[in-house]
């Protein structure tokens, strides 16, 4: 018989990339989970992961192994559900400049954590509206872009805000900077603006998206420069200082959370770990 809470960890192993993280995901710590690891591996007689302090690969044998263990936990769940259980309701809420390229991550994190016939809601605005909505209990986690500090909330990392645009845009010569943003109330533009003002830098906006994905769309199509994180860039440079744009601060992601049962707090737990970890 196998161990289910070894399959599990291995599968948060895999999603998280780190023992680290899935360790934190699970509510353990990471001696724990290596343990477990190579007790599953012993069990099957077969490596499933090649691992070092600084990468975590899945080897053939794990590959084979990764469908037939989601597979395993799913069909555990089902023989647990009962046709009259409710099912678990997680709902998220969430700033795009808050989660950027770690929502994927995150969502597979959550679905790991969550029972397998567990409904998660996710909704995406700018932060004060994804606050109101934890503060108004329609979300059970809220992450959010903090500036300025604040003792609420549990701070997952900080991001470095960037003036992102292709390496091989130019601006005209003795024309405003050509701005691309959330529009008026995205509270990074708010930033932005309030830098450049200060600064002396002439601007204007030039493309309006309604989201983040939107947004670097429009960067790769040529369409200006835009104030964006390092969790959100996919990569796209930081073109501030050749251009002469002011420094922009540095944020805060913080989660605001309630754990009403102990699947949410797994969920919450999952979910700050994907957070936290390096952006992609």
């Amino acid at each position: 018989m196998l161990d289910l809470e070894s399959v599990r960890l291995f599968i948060l192993s895999v999603e998280f990339g780190s023992l680290t993280k899935a360790a934190e995901a699970a509510g353990t710590v990471q001696p724990v989970v290596s343990q477990k690891l190579k007790t599953l591996e012993q069990r099957l007689g077969k490596r499933l992961i090649d691992r070092t302090p600084r990468y975590l690969r899945l080897t053939n044998d794990g590959e084979i192994f990764l469908p037939k263990a989601r597979e395993l936990l799913a069909k555990h769940e089902e023989a647990l559900a009962f046709c009259e259980e409710t099912p678990v309701n997680f709902s998220l809420a969430v700033s795009d400049h808050a989660i950027g390229s770690r929502l994927s991550s995150a969502i597979r994190a959550v679905r790991a954590a969550l029972p397998a016939n567990a409904v998660i809601e996710v909704t995406v605005g700018f932060s004060r509206h994804v606050k109101e909505a934890f503060s108004s209990g329609t979300a059970d986690a809220a992450l959010i872009r903090r500036n300025g500090g604040g003792s609420e909330a549990e701070v997952l990392r900080t991001d470095r805000l960037g003036w992102r645009a292709t390496p091989e845009w130019r601006p005209r010569s003795n024309s405003p900077i050509p701005l691309v943003s959330l529009g008026m109330d995205c509270g990074v533009r708010q930033i932005a603006s309030t830098e450049l003002q200060k600064a002396g830098v002439d601007w204007r906006d030039a493309f309006i998206a309604g989201s983040c994905a939107a947004l670097h769309e429009g960067l790769l199509a040529g369409a200006g420069v835009a104030p964006m994180g390092d969790i959100c860039a996919r990569g796209l440079p930081d073109r501030g200082p050749e251009l002469g744009l002011p420094r922009l601060p540095t944020s805060q992601i913080v989660l605001f959370s309630r754990a009403r049962t102990p699947a949410h707090a797994a969920a919450i737990r999952a979910l700050a770990a994907a957070v936290s970890g390096e952006a992609s």
